[in-house]
C-alpha cells in the first residue's frame, strides 16, 4: 500500500471519521468465503468439461467486512454530492432526486429489452415524447435515440454524413473533416473512425473560429466541418452562421458537438444555425447521473439533409399504438447498438424536461451563463482570464497569475484538494498554456460559488506571496499524497500480488 500523507499518529491508521483502509485483497483471506455451503451432494457434473480446476483468486470477506470496504473507500471520493463539481466542459450538475424517484417506477425500471412491444407501449410512447422534445428544442427534423454516449452520438452523425456522401457518389472525392484546434479529442477521433483525414483550424485572438483561416481550408474534398458551440474555451462562436454557410457552399455539412448545448438549450436551437447534425449529452444538459463508466445517453439531431440516413432502431406512432421500427430503410446506415437505447437515461431527461417546462430550461440556461460570468468576475482580479470579455457556461483562465511564483497550474490543483475541492478541468483546451476551465453550472447558489471564489483567491495570494513549498507538498489532508501521474499512466499496476504487496 502507499502510505496515509500523514506521519502516523494514531495505533490504527485513523484520523477520526477518515478511516484507513487496506486493500480487499489484504483483509480478506483466499482460504475461506463470506458465505460457508454445506458439501455438495454426489451428482452428475454437467458443466461440460468447463469446471473451475483452480483457485478462484479473490478474497474472501463477511458481508460486514464486504460493506464496510466499499463504504469507506466511496467516502474517499468527491462526489457532486458533497459540493461543487466545476469540470469544465462537462457540466456535472445536481441530479434531481424526483428523475431517479420516476426512473425507478415499475414497468420502467423492470422492463426487458426483448418484451413484446404490445408490453411496451407506455416505453416506446417515453422515446417518442422525449424524441419530440429533442427535436423541438434543437430545431431539427430528425433523432437517433440509440447512441449510448456522446462520443457514440458523434459516430452516429459523422456516420450519417459519411453514408449521405456516399450517396451522393462522393465517397472516394470528399475525404476531409475540419475541426478547431481546441475541438474536444473525441471529434478528430470519431472523423478518422470514420475513414476521414482530419485537418485544424486555427483560432483568433478572441478564442473563436478563424473564419478567413477556415475558408482557406474549404474545398471540393471536404467532407464536414465539426465544431461546438459554445467552443471548448467557453465562448459562443458568433460567426457560427457564416461557418455553417461557407461550408454548405463548399458541399460538406455541418456537424456540432452538443457538449456545452446546456448554456443555450431554450435559447437557440441549432437548426437555425445551420447544424446538419448534433449529438446531445443527456447527462449534460438534462441531469441524468455522469461518471463512474455510465450509463451515458447521446441522442444525434438530424437535419433533413441527414434524416434519411439515420440508424435503426426509431419509434413511430400510427394506428393509436407505437411501433419500434427496425428494418432499416434503403439510406439508413444501419444499426449502431443492440436494443433502443439506455432507458433509464431517457426516463431521467424527460422527468426533467416536464419538471422544469420550456422556461425552466431556458432559465437553466441562462443561470449557468450567470454563474460562470460570476465566477468569471469575482476571480479575474487575481486569477488571469484565458480571454477578453464575457464567457458562456464556462470560464476559462491561463496561468499567467502563476508566472515567478514557482508554483505550477498542477501544484494549484493539488491545493484545491486540500480545500475540499474537486480541481477544474486542467491543462484544456489545449490552445491556452496552463489552463484552468471553471464551469460551475446552473446548479450551484451564490453562497456556494462565493466559498469556491475564496478559496480560489486565497490559493492565489498565497502562490503570490512566495508559499510554493507548501504547494508542491499538496495534498496534505487526503487520504494519499500526490502521485507520479505520468509514471502511473506509463506503467500502470493492474494486477495485485503478494509479492508486489509484501514489496510496499
Amino acid at each position: 500500500m502507499t502510505m496515509n500523507n500523514q506521519d502516523q499518529s494514531t495505533f490504527t491508521g485513523n484520523k477520526a471519521l477518515q478511516i484507513e483502509e487496506a486493500l480487499s485483497f489484504e483483509i480478506g483471506g483466499f482460504d475461506r468465503t463470506g458465505v460457508d455451503f454445506p458439501p455438495a451432494e454426489d451428482r452428475p457434473n454437467r458443466l461440460g468439461g468447463l469446471g473451475r480446476d483452480s483457485e478462484i483468486g479473490l478474497p474472501g470477506l463477511s458481508e460486514p467486512e464486504t460493506m464496510r470496504h466499499f463504504v469507506r473507500l466511496s467516502q474517499k471520493n468527491y462526489a457532486i454530492d458533497m459540493g461543487p463539481f466545476p469540470l469544465g466542459s462537462c457540466t456535472m450538475k445536481h441530479n434531481p432526486r424526483l428523475n431517479e424517484k420516476i426512473a425507478r417506477l415499475p414497468g420502467f425500471a423492470d422492463l426487458h429489452p426483448l418484451a413484446p412491444q404490445a408490453c411496451a407501449q407506455g416505453a416506446l410512447e417515453l422515446i417518442d415524447t422525449l424524441a419530440h422534445w429533442l427535436q423541438e428544442l434543437t430545431g431539427m427534423p430528425a433523432v437517433a435515440m440509440s447512441p449510448k454516449a456522446g462520443a457514440h452520438g458523434e459516430l452516429c452523425g459523422m456516420m450519417a454524413i459519411k453514408a449521405a456522401i456516399v450517396a451522393r457518389g462522393e465517397g472516394d472525392k470528399r475525404t476531409r473533416v475540419l475541426a478547431p484546434e481546441s475541438a474536444h479529442g473525441t471529434n478528430p477521433a470519431t472523423a478518422v473512425q470514420c475513414g476521414f483525414t482530419v485537418e485544424e483550424i486555427p483560432g483568433d485572438a478572441t478564442g473563436r473560429v478563424d473564419l478567413a483561416a477556415l475558408k482557406e481550408k474549404l474545398g471540393e474534398d471536404v467532407a464536414a466541418i465539426m465544431v461546438t458551440n459554445p467552443n471548448t474555451c467557453g465562448l459562443f462562436e458568433r460567426d457560427i452562421r457564416a461557418i455553417a454557410d461557407a461550408v454548405h457552399d463548399a458541399g460538406g455539412y455541418f456537424y456540432c458537438d452538443g457538449a456545452n448545448f446546456n448554456a443555450i438549450a431554450g435559447k437557440v436551437k441549432p437548426g437555425d444555425l445551420g447544424v446538419d447534425a448534433m449529438h446531445i449529452n443527456l447527462h449534460k444538459t438534462f441531469s441524468t447521473p455522469h461518471g463512474g463508466g455510465g450509463p451515458g445517453a447521446g441522442p444525434t439531431v438530424l437535419a433533413a439533409a441527414l434524416a434519411d440516413f439515420a440508424p435503426v432502431p426509431y419509434v413511430v406512432h400510427r394506428d393509436g399504438e407505437y411501433h419500434l421500427i427496425e428494418t432499416e430503410s434503403a439510406n439508413s446506415f444501419g444499426r449502431l447498438t443492440a436494443f433502443h437505447g439506455q432507458m433509464g437515461m431517457f426516463t431521467r431527461a424527460l422527468a426533467y424536461m416536464m419538471s422544469h417546462g420550456k422556461d425552466g430550461v431556458a432559465q437553466a440556461a441562462e443561470d449557468a451563463v450567470l454563474n460562470a460570468n460570476y465566477v468569471l468576475a469575482r476571480l479575474k482580479a487575481e486569477i488571469t482570464p484565458a480571454f477578453d470579455g464575457y464567457c458562456m457556461h464556462e470560464a476559462l483562465f491561463d496561468d499567467r497569475f502563476l508566472k515567478d511564483t514557482g508554483v505550477e497550474t498542477i501544484d494549484f490543483a493539488k491545493a484545491m484538494i486540500d480545500e475540499g475541492y474537486h480541481p477544474m478541468t486542467m491543462y484544456f483546451p489545449l490552445v491556452v498554456h496552463g489552463a484552468m476551465l471553471i464551469e460551475p453550472t446552473e446548479s450551484e447558489s451564490k453562497r456556494e460559488l462565493d466559498l469556491f471564489c475564496d478559496a480560489l483567491l486565497s490559493l492565489a495570494k498565497r502562490a503570490k506571496a512566495g508559499e510554493a513549498e507548501t504547494f508542491k507538498a499538496a495534498p496534505v489532508y487526503a487520504p494519499r499524497r500526490r502521485l507520479d501521474e505520468t509514471a502511473a499512466a506509463r506503467k500502470p499496476v493492474l494486477r495485485w500480488t503478494p509479492a508486489a504487496n509484501a514489496a510496499r
